[in-house]
């Protein structure tokens, strides 16, 4: 079993604050030789099997499919109406929509210019601005949903209205019971974009896969154009909308999970071999977790980006009331209930999965099992229970996806206002996953650090001593809270216990 042990710090950082950190002890997969140089077992170069293939061929099947559909829809009212004589098909479900594709493609290409501005944005801003921008992400977008929500309600689109101010009310409670957390979570965010700054080759794979996104992104508006443009009823086009728009999500995050697993590969040889020039790095460790990820591991990204995402989102929000219920024993019973059923769903849905399937070239269940069962039993999952970055981060990506929506629905007001619901909403979408690429590149960073601190502590000692008398110290915190809250319980329950024994006797 492993266990909180301390570590003894060197002589040019003797501090008190080193105190407790987890050592893996019989199942890590750290192994040290000649002093300072560490191994990992298994290693890149080595032959690896196919992953979770039945995933791989849903997905590129469901990629043709779509990629079909949206080209025959786009290209029916391509600068001639029911070009492909469509119409006649859908007479029952027939509106009295006649314009063209092209008189929507062009804004969602304006809508995806300023998702694709955005997601740069981040990218070169990391270096530099990065906690500013995270301080932005959290603050600001309270606030931009209560103004969406004034203008929905002054344009009377009460239920839009109501959802923002549904949003803005929910995203405040959220910052409210974790506004604690903040700080430290700030420290590991700033901690994994140096990490990822001194990678020049891993900013360069989220730039191109944002280029991919772009080229999917122009084959899905065209489609999306041809529906909004085509003469189906508005019930009709929402649907064929919101099965193009389930699409799009599952394809955004598979290369978002895509960039996760190569960076993470990448991130995680790093901290193992003590830097990108050390010798004992593999050869072409990049394009070695590349051909991975493309390849082997694909299956298993492709599974996982099915239910990581919807979990985890979740997860941070019933945490987030679980911890400000206090002492109502029935509200709390119906909150925990539905907190252990998210839980067990994350022990195999989780995205540290993927630095073990960047590493491993596990399946997907499997490596989820393995990282949880990993942080559980040395007890660094009371440490990510406490980090808020993955909601931070998805903070950032929600603003972005806002403003790219905000700009096509003023664009489309100008022409099509019976059409800005529609157009602004598809065109959030389109943004977030545009932001999000870039947002990957540094989630990938923090959880290759917390699995790299789970095996082996003195990874991240040796990459940096004060970060991990911080990390050190925030988990020797939480386990005394986490023990803490235990005793109160066994208190409480006690009276009861004894009563109970009297009564017997």
């Amino acid at each position: 079993m492993n266990q909180i042990q301390s570590l003894p710090s060197s002589p040019e950082h003797d501090s008190a604050s080193m105190t407790t950190a987890p050592q893996s002890a019989g199942q890590s997969h750290i192994s040290a030789d000649s002093g300072n140089s560490m191994s990992i077992e298994p290693a890149f170069g080595d032959s690896r099997h196919w992953q979770d293939v039945f995933w791989l061929g849903v997905f590129l099947l469901h990629l043709i499919l779509v990629g079909l559909a949206l080209g025959v829809l786009g290209l029916n009212r391509f600068r001639k109406k029911d070009r492909l004589n469509i119409d006649q098909y859908t007479n029952r479900f027939i509106g009295n929509q006649t314009d063209l594709t092209e008189d929507y493609w062009q804004l969602y290409a304006i809508a995806a210019g300023v998702g694709t501005v955005l997601g740069w944005a981040w990218l070169l801003l990391l270096g530099s601005r990065a906690n500013q921008m995270m301080k932005i992400s959290v603050h600001i977008l309270t606030t931009y949903l209560a103004v969406l929500s004034v203008l929905c309600f002054w344009d009377k689109l009460v239920f839009w209205g109501v959802a923002f101010a549904i949003g803005s009310g929910l995203q405040f409670l959220y910052i409210l019971s974790v506004i604690d957390r903040l700080p430290f979570t700030m420290l590991v965010l700033q901690r994994a974009v140096m990490m990822v700054w001194k990678l020049p080759d891993v900013m360069r794979i989220a730039c191109v896969f944002m280029v991919i996104m772009c080229l999917w992104l122009a084959l899905w508006s065209f489609g999306a154009a041809g529906v909004v443009a085509s003469s189906i009823g508005d019930g009709g086009r929402w649907w064929l909308l919101v099965v193009f728009s389930v699409s799009l999500f599952w394809t955004g995050a598979v290369l978002c999970n895509t960039v996760h697993v190569i960076v993470s590969g990448m991130v995680f040889l790093v901290l193992i071999h003590g830097g990108r020039e050390a010798a004992s790095m593999p050869r072409d460790p990049l394009l070695q977790s590349f051909r991975y990820a493309v390849t082997t591991s694909f299956g298993s990204i492709c599974y996982g980006s099915l239910f990581t995402a919807a979990i985890r989102t979740l997860r941070w929000e019933i945490r987030g009331v679980r911890s400000k219920i206090g002492n109502n024993e029935c509200l709390l019973c119906c909150v925990d209930f539905v907190f252990h059923l998210v839980e067990t769903l994350v022990r195999f849905f989780n995205k540290y999965a993927y630095v073990q399937i960047a590493v491993y070239g596990k399946s997907f269940n499997h490596s989820a099992r393995d990282a949880w069962e990993l942080f559980q039993s040395t007890g660094v999952e009371a440490l990510i229970g406490y980090d808020c970055s993955g909601a931070v981060l998805l903070m950032g990506t929600l603003l972005g996806g806002l403003i790219t929506g905000t700009c096509a629905v003023i664009l489309t007001r100008i022409k099509h206002s019976d059409l800005v619901i529609m157009m602004g909403s598809t065109s959030l979408l389109m943004g977030m996953i545009l932001v999000g690429l870039a947002m990957a590149v540094v989630e990938s960073a923090v959880t290759s650090i917390y699995i790299c601190y789970a095996e082996d502590p003195l990874l991240i000692h040796r990459w940096d001593p004060d970060f991990f008398n911080q990390m050190s110290e925030t988990l020797h915190e939480r386990l005394q809270h986490r023990s803490s809250r235990g005793t109160e319980v066994l208190n409480r329950n006690r009276p009861l216990h004894h009563i109970q024994e009297t009564v017997s006797i």
